[in-house]
């Protein structure tokens, strides 16, 4: 699932090319919505909340667009060949000079703008809500403080708790912080550190498809543990392990260093005879960015 970054990167691509413009034509290819029309309505701005995103226009209405594992928005000109099938398309929204086109969009809804918290209220503080303030961490807080039994790893991908974090974050957040993901909430001697580190690298990458957790863009550098499973730790030299974190249908592929992250942690998997030494952990879910 895209991570928060990438949303809030989406959304302000979408609303550079489309806010204060009229739609010329629309298509929305959901069972609930195919009879809806919205041409000759303006589109009045696009707001991302958490991996959520909004299209609002100017009659009051909003669409409400997820990404879940495999969406994405694109942006063309008129005339310019889809970079996605056509059957995929789910959303087509276009003006006078730009066409926004929405793919694999499995949640689709159209809504008053005013009850857009029916979807939304229930996530915890956005950590790139433009308006972030202290209460919004005091509510984040708060939130993370009450899953006290919960490993952290699990707590970090809540939505509930703080929205905006997925796999790749969490990881490195974990690694970043010293700690396992197995530790529970109630051993993290910083929550307050955890939420600003949170928010820190979520910002650094929000203007940018690229996304670092290491400060660097090179390729096989931007990361510190995550998807580098058998390979050594760029800190202490020892092999990143993998194992799997949650239980189904949530479960994620997780990576840590057994020398530098501290905490419980499962057993690694024991070897049959026959298996190759020093063969790399099952590859995660690939992630889909947005063009």
């Amino acid at each position: 699932m895209p991570e928060g970054d990438t949303v809030h990167l989406t959304g302000k691509r979408l609303h550079a090319a489309l806010a204060g413009h009229e739609l010329l034509r629309s298509e929305l290819r959901h069972p609930r919505l195919v009879e809806h029309d919205l041409a000759g309505l303006t589109v009045a701005g696009v707001a991302p909340v958490g991996k959520h995103l909004f299209t609002r226009f100017d009659d009051g209405r909003s669409l409400h667009s997820h990404l879940r594992m495999d969406g994405s928005w694109h942006l063309y000109r008129p005339g310019m060949r889809w970079r996605r099938v056509a059957h995929e398309a789910r959303a087509v929204l276009e003006t006078a000079d730009r066409v926004a086109v929405g793919f694999a969009l499995h949640d689709l809804e159209l809504l008053p703008t005013a009850d857009e918290h029916a979807l939304v209220g229930h996530l915890g503080p956005d950590l790139l809500d433009e308006s972030w303030s202290d209460a919004h961490a005091d509510e984040a807080l708060r939130r993370m403080t009450a899953r006290g039994e919960h490993e952290l790893g699990l707590v970090l991908l809540e939505q509930r708790v703080m929205a905006g974090l997925g796999n790749l974050y969490r990881n490195d957040i974990c690694f970043l912080l010293g700690l396992t993901p197995w530790v529970p909430i109630r051993d993290v001697p910083d929550l307050p550190g955890v939420i600003a580190l949170s928010r820190k690298l979520l910002s650094s990458n929000k203007d940018r498809p690229e996304q670092t957790t290491t400060g660097s863009l090179a390729a096989g550098e931007a990361h510190w543990v995550f998807e580098r499973p058998g390979r050594p730790c760029r800190r202490c030299g020892t092999r990143i392990r993998t194992a799997d974190q949650g239980e189904p249908p949530y479960t994620r592929v997780t990576y840590w260093c057994p020398c530098c992250q501290r905490g419980p942690a499962p057993r690694p998997a024991r070897r049959s005879s026959g298996a190759r030494r020093g063969a790399p952990g099952r590859p995660p879910p690939g992630t889909t960015r947005t063009h």
